[in-house]
């Protein structure tokens, strides 16, 4: 780093936070302030890559431009002293991918919420004319009190609704960004893309945070890009018989091939949601905390 090992310019390091493929995560203070806040930063070996640092900048971009609860906040881009880094709201958290395997038993009690407030991150998004492109779970940071975070807007892409008829500024495109196993059919066909694609990818999120599987498998990466192309949409109360008929169905409108047979907006899935419940009567998980309480509590 440039001013010491602990320092990014007028940013103290605290601690790592966690690190990827090509970035770290970590806690810092800006000099003169006490309030905590995450530094994304490019690796070493990436920080003169120029699409890695093209991604970051364009993530502060989109991101500076959005304030909302269900949104992690971006502060700056910063490339000045010798790291390329994004300031941002510190949350802390674990993304949506790793509590659904550390704690599935609090994400199946907390699925309700969680999804409500999933779909409002993107319904803020998709009325400030901005399609996600890469709803997965591991772009939700979810707390213990199931209190959730949008991150990640590096392929965020512009739409805007004309006459009715909603489009992606720009049309197609050849370089298809995305992670397979949320992509919509449109969006892995190159086409020009709405909210009904996030809409789609969102469907995949809860369809594996209800199962614990993904909807698709593929013995190859087109294998499975095949499969959401035209694959039948699975059934999640076929997997987890918890599940209602009425949210199983929901899902499976969600993942429709086409998007005119989706929910065409987040309110209108967010009406039809509020009126079912996601599990069958009386099959609702149990609080694994309140659970918990009691066990101690007959031991002691």
């Amino acid at each position: 780093m440039s001013a010491g090992r602990d320092f990014l310019g007028p940013y103290r390091l605290v601690r790592l936070v966690r690190s990827g493929q090509t970035c770290q995560i970590w806690e810092a203070v800006r000099e003169g302030e006490t309030g905590r806040l995450a530094l994304k930063i490019l690796l070493e070996h990436q920080r003169k890559n120029k699409h890695q640092i093209g991604m970051l900048k364009r993530e502060a971009e989109i991101g500076s431009q959005l304030d909302s609860p269900y949104l992690i906040r971006v502060f700056e881009f910063n490339n000045s002293f010798g790291l390329p880094f994004v300031a941002m709201e510190l949350f802390n958290a674990k993304n949506l991918k790793q509590e659904m395997r550390e704690n599935s038993e609090r994400i199946a009690f907390y699925a309700t919420e969680i999804i409500r407030r999933c779909a409002k991150a993107l319904g803020y998004m998709h009325e400030h004319d901005w399609i996600h492109c890469d709803v997965k779970p591991d772009n939700y940071l979810v707390n213990e009190k199931a209190e959730i975070k949008l991150i990640d807007f590096a392929i965020s892409q512009r739409w805007k609704k004309k006459a009715g008829l909603m489009g992606f500024l720009g049309g197609g495109t050849k370089n298809i960004s995305g992670t397979r196993s949320y992509m919509s059919p449109e969006q892995i066909r190159g086409k020009g893309l709405d909210p009904r694609s996030d809409i789609y990818s969102l469907g995949c999120l809860i369809y594996e945070m209800l199962s614990g599987k993904l909807p698709y498998a593929g013995v190859s990466a087109d294998d499975l890009l095949s499969k959401h192309l035209r694959a039948q949409v699975p059934n999640v109360a076929a997997v987890n018989k918890s599940v209602s008929s009425d949210m199983a169905n929901l899902i499976q409108e969600m993942m429709a091939k086409k998007p005119n047979d989706r929910p065409e907006s987040i309110d209108a899935f967010l009406k039809k949601f509020k009126a079912i419940q996601v599990y069958r009567p009386g099959q609702k998980p149990e609080d694994p905390d309140a659970k918990n309480a009691n066990t101690e509590d007959k031991k002691s």
